[in-house]
């Protein structure tokens, strides 16, 4: 009965709330504590100094010093003790450090507590009765101070009030014979007023902990997650990179058979069924393209296909990209561009990533109105435009909105499928260009991103890849006349090379075909001689294709060389272009082989 009495008073008196922390969060509130307490320790012999001054040379004044030595020898232990608690921080556990320490730091305020409550026996016999009014309320004010930031750990703070405090309260019928009912009931008030404000500051520091304590767990579960992502990313690009070559294989045979089978189609009623099949061959080709190249840009590879780029051919190639998305939706899609040729010197694929990405996010997010592609001179670069009509961006949302994985509350209201990395993969397209990305938006009214590319300087191009950008430029109403000349080309997929010999035969090219050195070798001693020569670079002998094309382009010097490769970040195809050779990527565009054969193969 006794006992379960204690337990309800302890209960109200010293509430529990520390031992529900884990050791870590128990740990600061002690340290938090202990460092409160020593202050107040520190301040005490410096309090005692004006009332030393008060008594002068008379007899009051000796318990008074030997009260302010005492204080001052306990700061020197005190002094001593944090020394020690410092270095067994670094050393002990969270739990040993609560378990060793908490007890100390408890005795010490006991002490202080006494302390403190011994004053009014050292100074108030002598003092007049105003003096002893001034010391209580030096006290009152001491004990106030320390309840904010002493409470951390409750029990701490309780041992030095006990003492502190209540020693006065008692003297108060000795030194007050007059006036103690009165003062007593004051005191009592007093005390409750503290206690309760002390409990408040307790629970707040809890509470402070206690959120750090979830913070901390959210983020080693951020922590855990993102490891976890960035495995699952590490994983993907591991195997684009090596699953690349096959994957683009079937494609870029696909795509020369569609133009073969248009340079031999005689029927004039499906020309414009293929003519629309080879419109969806570019577009497939160029999204595969896209697709595989994330993995470059999730690696933050630098851009490795810098070349000339014109931004009218692709600003219409988006347009009409997503003409048939916009229809279905009700929104108009619209382009602006000026006259003449805007060029830049920028990887392609990374400028139509970001183009495509910023209009279909436009798209997504525009329920009436439309969108605006646009192309505008900016200084010394050109800058690509989307407006649209749709939700916008709220105020505190626009610092996140590059971020990956960050969708509004709108974005999610409107479309639920979405990841939130579309603006993501356009800041790193950006920075990996060394390219200005920026925005304007409104809440309810629409957004205008825009991405500014330097623009092409003349000479900044090497040999190549000025020829290159020359392919680029006439690929659009190539002739269809038949070219000639002689061409080598090696690739060891049969299916390739079936490709090839249908589409070089329908250009009217003479060709010979390999799948090794050996045999490519073979057609040059027989009295070949090519005026183009492609090679694949991974080769089922196991050569290397780059150096079959050296030794071959060493045989034949009159002859122009290029690779033909599908696969990403390989060291051999970056030496090639630093080199000057041309690099073509799988699949191919057929206008663009073309275009290249125009340029190598007419003599």
């Amino acid at each position: 009965m006794a006992s379960g009495w204690w337990d309800q008073a302890r209960a109200v008196l010293c509430p529990a709330g520390i031992t529900r922390l884990g050791a870590k969060s128990q740990a600061e509130l002690l340290d938090m504590s202990f460092s409160r307490l020593r202050f107040s320790v520190y301040m005490m012999p410096l309090i005692a100094l004006p009332l030393l001054a008060y008594f002068g040379w008379r007899i009051e004044a000796v318990p008074v010093l030997a009260w302010g030595l005492g204080y001052l020898l306990l700061a020197g232990a005190v002094r001593c003790l944090a020394h020690r608690y410092t270095g067994e921080q670094g050393r002990l556990s969270h739990p040993a450090l609560v378990k060793r320490w908490l007890p100390r730091v408890q005795n010490l305020a006991w002490v202080h507590g006494a302390g403190l409550g011994s004053s009014v026996m050292a100074m108030a016999p002598g003092a007049s009765e105003e003096f002893r009014m001034l010391l209580y309320v030096v006290i009152a004010h001491i004990v106030a101070t320390n309840t904010t930031h002493q409470t951390p750990t409750f029990g701490i703070f309780l041992r030095f009030f006990a003492l502190g405090w209540h020693i006065p309260l008692l003297l108060i019928f000795w030194l007050f014979p007059d006036l103690w009912p009165i003062a007593i009931p004051l005191a009592l008030i007093y005390s409750l007023v503290i206690y309760r404000h002390a409990l408040t500051s307790h629970r707040f520091a809890i509470e402070q902990v206690q959120l750090k304590e979830h913070s901390e767990r959210l983020a080693g579960q951020f922590r855990a997650a993102k490891e976890q992502a960035e495995a699952a990313l590490q994983e993907k690009n591991l195997f684009l990179t090596t699953a690349s070559h096959d994957l683009r294989q079937p494609i870029h045979a696909m795509s020369m058979l569609v133009e073969a089978i248009a340079l031999r189609n005689q029927n004039t009623a499906i020309a414009p069924l293929l003519g629309d099949l080879k419109h969806c061959m570019v577009s497939m080709n160029q999204m595969f393209n896209a697709l595989l190249d994330l993995s470059r840009l999730d690696a933050d590879a630098p851009p490795q296909r810098a070349a000339p780029l014109v931004l009218h051919t692709l600003v219409r190639d988006t347009v009409t990209l997503f003409r048939e998305q916009a229809i279905q939706r009700g929104l108009a899609l619209r382009m602006r561009v000026p006259q003449g040729e805007a060029l830049v010197w920028a990887d392609h694929a990374l400028v139509r990533q970001a183009l495509v990405n910023l209009v279909h996010n436009a798209l997504r997010y525009t329920q009436q109105g439309g969108i605006l592609i646009g192309l505008r001179r900016r200084a010394a670069g050109w800058q690509i435009d989307v407006w649209d009509t749709g939700i916008g961006i709220a105020a505190e949302d626009k610092e996140q909105i590059f971020s990956p994985y960050f969708r509004n509350e709108h974005a999610w209201r409107i479309d639920s499928a979405g990841h939130g990395l579309g603006l993501a993969v356009v800041a790193r397209c950006a920075r990996l260009m060394n390219a200005t990305l920026g925005f304007q938006s409104r809440l309810g009214r629409g957004s205008h991103f825009w991405l500014c590319i330097p623009a092409l300087q003349v000479g900044v191009a090497e040999t190549q890849s000025q020829t290159a950008a020359s392919v680029a430029l006439d690929c659009v109403g190539a002739p269809v006349a038949p070219l000639g000349g002689r061409c080598l080309v090696l690739d060891d997929d049969p299916q390739v090379i079936g490709a090839w010999k249908a589409l070089l035969e329908g250009w009217g090219v003479d060709a010979r075909y390999a799948a090794s050195a050996e045999v490519a070798m073979n057609h040059l001693n027989t009295g070949f001689a090519p005026d183009a020569i492609f090679c694949d670079q991974r080769l089922r002998s196991g050569e290397s294709g780059f150096d079959v094309l050296r030794a071959l382009l060493a045989r034949c010097p009159g002859a122009s060389g290029a690779m033909v490769s599908g696969e990403i970040n390989s060291p051999e195809l970056q030496d090639a272009q630093e080199e000057g050779y041309l690099v073509l990527r799988k699949p191919l565009d057929t206008a663009q082989l073309r275009a290249v054969l125009t340029t190598w193969a007419v003599r």
